[in-house]
């Protein structure tokens, strides 16, 4: 622990990501939290929003009014960031924007995905905030981009198999099919994320041309075929990828891939097989974590590779993944603030 630590600040902190960030923070050993901003709740304290957060002494106040500190957390929907990122910068050294507005590195991309850029030149100064993917290039960074937690789960599940050359841009076909809980959609979701209408679904509501396709291409340079569904669950997202190589591959060179890949990382697990009754990745084991798991099956007789991952989406998909991120640009233990385990038995996650 450092003798003095730093001061930090959460943007759109009513919203379910930035519970989540404050949660983490008042429990990291390196962050003081000084404000936390909401326009829909301020001068309400931070309790009377996130129940679980009753003990932090904190009240909400003006966005509009940033106070100058260390680590500037932003949870606030698309387009605001891009909008107001002279100011988070002004205001303080590192910022790390959990939105989609600096997680592509092309304006091209925005133009394509999104709505365009409104600060394209920011773009070559962001680096993606996935330490697995991207850790020497965060050491330092003065601004960091979270990823979508769709394309982190797939992301994960895939890296591998692309690292060992068994996927590529011209090597293999993919199929991708992600299960994502309510949560995602935030506090705002609106009609399709009320009780009544989410329970008890499996509902297709991006079967093509999601968003998070982007990331994947640009930071795996996969082109996938990608499907969504909302499922009955609050907190999590699980990615089944078929994955078709256009050459053999033995179930050796698939342990070889993901022990390779993620042997030393600390918050992933390979779950593959085995006995009892969790024998592949599930959110539910994961939830209220940082943690990511990974596994897999062979399909020699249709050629196909089935890749299987979960994350906590407001955890390793959000919040989670931009403390992580942060840990690493600032040099501190990349486990502060994220030592929490899980807990079995639990309900729906």
């Amino acid at each position: 622990m450092s003798a003095s630590p730093l001061t930090a600040s959460v943007i759109g902190g009513s919203g379910f990501a930035g519970g989540e960030l404050l949660r983490l923070l008042a429990g990291h050993p390196e962050f003081e939290i000084t404000q936390a901003t909401s326009r829909s709740y301020t001068n309400k304290t931070v309790g009377s929003v996130h129940p679980n957060l009753r003990s932090l002494d904190l009240r909400f106040s003006d966005p509009a009014d940033l106070e100058s500190v260390d680590v500037l957390f932003a949870a606030t929907p698309h387009g605001v960031s891009m909008e107001r990122i002279d100011a988070f910068l002004e205001a303080a050294d590192t910022v790390v924007d959990l939105s989609a507005d600096f997680r592509l590195p092309e304006a091209d991309l925005y133009d394509e995905w999104y709505e365009g850029h409104d600060a394209p030149e920011y773009l070559e100064r962001a680096e993606y905030a996935l330490p697995e993917i991207n850790r020497e290039n965060l050491e330092g960074a003065e601004l960091i981009a979270g990823g979508g937690c769709n394309a982190t789960a797939t992301i994960l599940g895939l890296k591998p198999l692309v690292d060992e050359g068994i996927l590529g841009p011209e090597t293999g076909e993919v199929v991708v099919d992600v299960k994502v809980g309510s949560s995602e959609g935030g506090a705002g979701g609106g009609a399709a994320s009320s009780h009544p209408e989410r329970s008890g679904v499996v509902r297709p509501y991006a079967p093509i041309s999601h968003r998070h396709e982007a990331e994947i291409g640009a930071y795996l340079g996969l082109d996938v075929s990608f499907t969504v569904h909302a499922v009955d669950m609050v907190r999590g997202a699980s990615a089944t990828c078929h994955v078709f190589p256009d050459g053999p591959v033995s179930k050796g060179d698939l342990w070889g891939a993901y022990r390779g890949a993620y042997e030393e990382e600390p918050f992933m697990r390979l779950v593959s097989g085995g006995g009892g009754v969790y024998r592949y990745p599930e959110p539910k084991a994961v939830a209220g974590t940082n943690a990511g798991e990974v596994g897999f099956e062979l399909d020699p007789s249709n050629e196909r590779v089935v890749v299987f991952s979960a994350i906590d989406n407001m955890m390793k998909g959000s919040a989670g993944q931009a403390v992580h991120a942060a840990n690493v640009a600032l040099g501190f233990e990349e486990t502060a603030g994220l030592e929490f385990q899980g807990l079995h038995p639990v309900g729906s996650p």
